[in-house]
C-alpha cells in the first residue's frame, strides 16, 4: 500500500508539473537589489489594450519615456531607483487617472496597475534594505520623464504615457 502511496504522488507530481503553465517570473538585475516580476502577463495586458489607448494619442510627435534621452544610459547601479520612481509614477500619476468608457479596458488597465504594485513593494523592501542606490543621474533622468510629462495637458499625458508602456516594458526586460 505504501508503494501506491509513493507511486501516485509521483504520478500527480509529474501531471502537475507537466500541464501547470510556466509562471512566467522573470529575475531583474537592478544593481544591488534583485526582484521578480511576471513580465509576461504584464506585456500580455498590455498587448491587449495598446492599440485602443495609442488611438487616444493625439500627441505623435512627443515622447515621455525617450528611450535615448531617459532609458539608455542608466548606471546598473541605479537601475533600483529609476525604475521604483517609474513605477510609482505610472501608479500615481497614469493607473489613477486615466479615463476610457471602455470597462474592458479599465480591468486591463487596473490588472496592470496590481502588477506595478507587487513591483513596487519589491523595490519597496530593497529600498528599505539600502540596496536601491539613488545617484543624480538617475534622479535627472527621472526629473525629465516628469518634465515631458507636465508638457501635455492632463489627461491627453496619461493617455500618452499608458501608450508608452511598451517602452518601459523592454527597457525592464533588458534586466533580465
Amino acid at each position: 500500500m505504501k508503494g501506491f502511496g509513493f507511486a501516485f504522488g509521483l504520478f500527480s507530481a509529474v501531471c502537475f508539473l507537466r500541464w501547470t503553465p510556466l509562471t512566467g517570473l522573470e529575475t531583474l538585475h537592478l544593481g544591488s537589489c534583485v526582484i521578480t516580476a511576471n513580465l509576461q502577463a504584464i506585456q500580455k495586458e498590455f498587448s491587449e489594450i495598446r492599440d485602443s489607448v495609442q488611438a487616444e494619442d493625439e500627441n505623435i510627435d512627443i515622447r515621455i519615456l525617450r528611450t535615448t534621452e531617459s532609458l539608455q544610459g542608466i548606471k546598473h547601479s541605479d537601475r533600483c531607483c529609476f525604475l521604483r520612481h517609474l513605477v510609482r509614477f505610472y501608479l500615481d500619476r497614469v493607473f489613477k487617472f486615466y479615463q476610457t468608457p471602455d470597462h474592458r479596458i479599465l480591468r486591463k488597465t487596473s490588472s496592470l496597475a496590481n502588477s506595478f504594485l507587487i513591483i513596487k513593494k519589491d523595490l519597496s523592501i530593497c529600498h528599505s534594505r539600502m540596496a536601491c542606490h539613488c545617484g543624480e543621474e538617475a534622479m535627472k533622468k527621472y526629473n525629465h520623464v516628469l518634465s515631458h510629462f507636465t508638457e501635455l495637458e492632463h489627461q491627453a499625458a496619461v493617455v500618452k504615457a499608458l501608450g508608452e508602456l511598451d517602452i518601459l516594458l523592454r527597457w525592464m526586460e533588458e534586466m533580465i
